[in-house]
């Protein structure tokens, strides 16, 4: 038995499962090129300075929220305030600066710390309280959402005229925001990869029980992702303000960028129950829904339309990351009354022997 091993594992080759954000390059190549296409179909040139710098300025405000919400996807666990703090962030910074240039240090500083409160508050709810992802933030939400109708009717506040530069210029065809937006992804896929606490995220995503007899303290990677994703839905609120001039008690809202946040996280790649995903693939994600919207404003789609296209768009991903196949670990230690199932279904471990058989030789 032991001399036909080596032959049958060299018989049975494995299935290579594509990486998640190889996936992604690909799908965001298609359709560019299909949206190239389209563009030229009604004589525009879809990679005109112009159009490639409307798609990069489209990106950056969901590219800030999405960053932070794929922290807390990986962690297991969902934000549905982030567009109440966009809001409130962008009235916090115009009410502070107040036209003053000399205001923009202290309104930023504030807006961060004010973030980062209420993502202690959500990680603490949810780690502390033990009440579900979904609901803590939703209610966290609908507290902002509250405050912001009774204290404010419309927008306020002033954005001095440097501020709004960040929002408003570029070097060549790539806006500031952009650039400041990718050095946030690069700063978040740093995070993840060389942090501990960022390797812990994917672990408590991954097996939360597992992770906490490991020894990992499973609470402080969860706070830590909610702290993150409400800064960075802060920074977002701050762009808008850059943009707009003024705050808006509804600029977030008016944007869905909850629901479009994690769309692109799960576009990505990113599993929605937590464990595996990756800050570009999110950034792959959100780079296709702003050609998506380019490519049909540039045809002058109806507005209803692209939710349409958005949904198919989100369905055909995860139809295609859940049809991959899936690698089987052979378990350290083998049941020889009950043999683990090979790739075929049949008793025998990942190279379709007999685990019992194996043991004996």
């Amino acid at each position: 038995m032991s001399a036909t091993t080596p032959t049958a594992r060299r018989a049975t080759p494995r299935r290579r499962r594509l990486d998640s954000s190889l996936i992604v390059g690909i799908a965001l190549v298609a359709v560019i090129a299909i949206g190239a296409v389209l563009v030229a179909s009604v004589g525009r040139n879809f990679f005109s300075a112009g159009n490639i710098r409307d798609i990069l300025t489209g990106m950056s405000v969901l590219g800030f929220v999405a960053i932070g919400q794929t922290l807390v996807i990986l962690c297991a666990s969902l934000d549905l305030s982030v567009p109440y703090v966009v809001s409130l962030s962008s009235l916090i910074a115009a009410d502070l600066m107040a036209g003053n240039p000399a205001n923009i240090p202290m309104a930023v500083v504030a807006v961060i710390v004010v973030a980062a409160v209420i993502g202690l508050a959500n990680g603490l709810i949810v780690t502390k309280l033990k009440v579900n992802g979904f609901i803590a933030t939703l209610g966290t939400g609908l507290i902002i959402k509250g405050y912001l109708d009774t204290n404010y009717k419309g927008t306020s506040g002033q954005v001095p005229w440097e501020f709004q530069l960040i929002g408003a210029t570029g070097i060549g065809p790539i806006p500031v925001s952009t650039l400041l937006m990718l050095l946030v992804a690069l700063a978040g896929a740093f995070f993840l990869a060389r942090t501990r606490t960022g390797n812990h995220m994917f672990a408590v995503g991954g097996n939360e029980q597992v992770a906490r007899l490991s020894g990992i303290r499973t609470a402080r990677p969860l706070i830590v992702a909610h702290m993150l994703c409400s800064i960075t839905a802060a920074l977002a609120g701050l762009l808008l303000a850059s943009r707009l001039g003024v705050g808006s008690p509804v600029v977030g809202t008016q944007g869905g960028y909850d629901l479009l946040s994690i769309a692109a996280v799960v576009l990505g790649g990113t599993l929605l129950m937590g464990g595996r995903g990756s800050i570009w693939g999110t950034i792959g994600g959100v780079a296709i829904f702003a050609v998506v919207d380019n490519v049909m404003s540039v045809m002058q789609v109806n507005p209803f339309l692209k939710d349409v296209v958005r949904g198919v768009v989100i369905v055909a991903a995860v139809a295609v990351y859940t049809s991959r196949s899936v690698d089987r670990r052979r378990p350290r230690f083998a049941n020889a009354s009950a043999p683990p199932p090979g790739p075929d279904g049949a008793g025998g471990d990942a190279d379709g022997n007999d685990a019992r058989e194996e043991a004996r030789a």
